[in-house]
């Protein structure tokens, strides 16, 4: 097995200079870091990682505690994406951390990647509440992130998109272009995320004195087979509506499809708009109309954030990220 001390003299340099180089600590110009790096890439050298996370207490490794409920949607594979090659720019490992089921066992994946000594963790909330993560950052000193939820107590602790302004804004835009009667396909009922955009919904039609109907809410759980079922349940309840609201876009292109089995034209007759501007949105007909959520500005910065609370300490709060309505085909300004 090859040595360091094997790797300083194919690199023409001291035995101490090789470890400086390795931990990062202390200057070393950049030729000496290349000839070391050279000499490790041509010998095979393997540093002891437990040796050298002990002497330098860090282990370049960031946690990302996920619900595996989330694992098939396509937000969650453009957020895993960003991650690791974020990560990766800044020279870490990504570490991903199942969250399954509950709070509870929410709690012991962040615990095992805490125990694994990971530098810092991110976590994708579905079941911890807000005065839980605001507790379980308060018990740790190793730096936590929570990505979209908006904590009460740390606010420098949480990179989140507001949900609620977003879908209050989509009905502000209906609203402004004639429409009234604005049906609304709600995500889980467990999700936060499905939470404040029903929410925003809600308060928007309300600040417009517009009543809320119950007969133009209906159920959905993310997928385009419950965006279909919400629509066949909307169309046999006999509710009448010209715009069409959808928790997510999978939902969006589920509902649509079904609109036009029933005889239903997008958008002639009813405007469809999703949320999370997914690839395939511009390509479905008609093409459909969709919130962006900020999902690559809001990873960068909590992979930046991150590393800026492991290496410096508390930063101070974030400003909101907002969602932004990218209008397509299949919405359409209510004719008078």
């Amino acid at each position: 097995m090859t040595t360091m001390l094997e790797v300083a003299r194919r690199a023409g340099v001291s035995k101490a200079t090789v470890s400086r180089v390795l931990s990062g600590n202390g200057y070393t110009s950049q030729e000496t870091r290349d000839r070391v790096f050279q000499a490790i890439e041509e010998s095979g050298y393997r540093p002891n990682l437990v040796a050298r996370q002990l002497a330098t207490k860090n282990t370049q490794t960031l946690g990302l505690v996920v619900t595996n409920t989330l694992y098939h949607g396509v937000y969650f594979s453009e957020l895993l994406s960003h991650a690791a090659r974020m990560t990766e720019a800044r020279g870490r490992q990504l570490i991903l951390a199942d969250g399954k089921h509950s709070a509870e066992e929410e709690r012991q994946a962040i615990q095992y990647l805490l125990d694994s000594r990971c530098d810092g963790v991110i976590i994708y909330p579905r079941f911890l509440s807000v005065e839980q993560m605001d507790e379980i950052i308060e018990q740790h000193p190793q730096p936590i992130i929570v990505l979209n939820r908006r904590l009460l107590r740390h606010h420098s602790h949480c990179v989140y998109s507001d949900q609620r302004v977003a879908a209050a804004a989509v009905v502000d835009t209906l609203v402004e272009m004639g429409h009234t009667e604005i049906a609304f396909i709600a995500g889980s009922a467990d999700s936060p995320t499905g939470l404040e955009r029903l929410a925003g919904y809600r308060e928007a039609l309300a600040r417009h004195g517009i009543p809320v109907q119950e007969a133009l809410i209906a159920p959905g759980k993310w997928t385009p087979a419950c965006g279909a079922a919400a629509v066949s349940t909307l169309l046999t309840r006999g509710a009448s509506f010209s715009a069409l609201i959808a928790s997510n876009d999978d939902m969006a292109i589920g509902a649509i499809k079904q609109l036009h089995e029933a005889g239903v034209s997008v958008p002639e007759q009813v405007s469809v708009v999703g949320f999370d501007d997914i690839a395939l949105a511009p390509y479905v007909i008609p093409s459909l109309a969709s919130v962006k959520m900020p999902v690559t500005e809001m990873i960068q910065e909590t992979i930046s954030r991150l590393i800026s609370m492991v290496e410096e300490g508390e930063p101070e709060a974030l400003p909101t990220f907002n969602g932004k309505l990218i209008r397509r085909g299949s919405l359409k300004r209510l004719l008078a």
